[in-house]
This record gives C-alpha cells, sequence and structure tokens, in this order.
C-alpha cells in the first residue's frame, strides 16, 4: 500500500485485486447508471410500448418519445450500414477501456466517480447498439415562443449519465484539489 493510503480503504477482489475506495465509488456509478439507462429503455420499449402509443405529453415542456440513433452524439454520421455500426462499437470499446484505465488511477473521488458515469452510460448505449442496431432515445425537451416550438435533441440517461460525468471532470479539473508542486 502506498504512502496515505489505510487498508481499511482497500477492498480485496478476487485474485487478491485491490480496489480502493474510490475506485469502488467509480464502478458503483457505472453500474448505477448502467442499470438505471437499461432500465427505463425497457420500461419505455416494453411495458409503455412507446413504440405502438406515439410520444407521451409529461409536462408543456417535456415529452417521450422514441427516436433510434443509428449515429453518435446528438446524430452525427447517421449510418444504418452494419459495418459502420461495428466501426462505432469498436471505437466505443476502446474509449471505455481507455477510460477504465483512467478511472483505475484517478486520484480524487469527484474525477472516479465522474468516470465511472461516463463508462456506464457509454456501456448503456453500446448495449443498445448491440442490442437493436441503435441507441434508444426518448426524452424530449421543448419550449415554444411565438407560436414556435424549439426543441432540444431527444436524449436517453446514458446521455445525462455521460454528460454529469464530463461536467464533474471539468469542475474538478479546474476548481478541485490543486496538484501538489514539486519541491
Amino acid at each position: 500500500m502506498g504512502p496515505g493510503v489505510r487498508r481499511d480503504d482497500i477492498l480485496f477482489c478476487g485474485d487478491g485485486v485491490a480496489m480502493n475506495s474510490h475506485l469502488r465509488a467509480g464502478v458503483i456509478a457505472a453500474m448505477v447508471a448502467l442499470a438505471l439507462d437499461q432500465a427505463s429503455k425497457l420500461w419505455l420499449l416494453f411495458v409503455l410500448d412507446i413504440a405502438r402509443r406515439g410520444a407521451v405529453k409529461v409536462t408543456p415542456f417535456f415529452d417521450l418519445v422514441l427516436a433510434w440513433n443509428t449515429g453518435i452524439s446528438y446524430g452525427w454520421f447517421q449510418s444504418e450500414s452494419q459495418f459502420t455500426q461495428i466501426v462505432l462499437m469498436i471505437v466505443k470499446a476502446v474509449a471505455v477501456v481507455v477510460l477504465a484505465v483512467w478511472m483505475a488511477r484517478s486520484r480524487t473521488l469527484l474525477a472516479t466517480v465522474a468516470l465511472g458515469l461516463i463508462i456506464g452510460g457509454a456501456i448503456g448505449n453500446a448495449i443498445d447498439r448491440f442490442a437493436y442496431g441503435a441507441v434508444v432515445d426518448f426524452a424530449l425537451f421543448h419550449l415554444q415562443f411565438g407560436g414556435k416550438t424549439f426543441n432540444w435533441y431527444v436524449f436517453n440517461l446514458a446521455d445525462v449519465a455521460i454528460v454529469a460525468g464530463v461536467a464533474a471532470l471539468l469542475y474538478d479539473s479546474f476548481l478541485g484539489v490543486p496538484a501538489a508542486k514539486a519541491p
């Protein structure tokens, strides 16, 4: 154990692999983000049956809708070809591995949880892409001014986790605990 690490902060997993409390929090954040994302999508698709039912007005500014996103963020690079979907899955898998290594090496709780949220969201959207060939998006915020409707992008809980994780990483990098200065 390194300096400043108490034995109480370490959880030993199978094969003698150690997981500190920060990493444990990041893994839990990833699992919670993934579970909430997939549960919401399964409920909308198979219980609410939003494909058959159509848009559901929840409030004057928020609707549940069904949108199949075959591209990446904000629908960029839309493509229904199997080759493109495979390439996107490979890119996402590499990104998750890189983020997981970063999370394992993270030194602050906030950054570790933020990376966990991003990983959980990325895996949630990857599961959709694998299972359905597209990401299930369903949340639509909109405002009406002067007879014109302004719609935000349709998104899902995985997207919320990713954006919250990125925001937390930015906060941690700019306003978090400063790095120790070299002597």
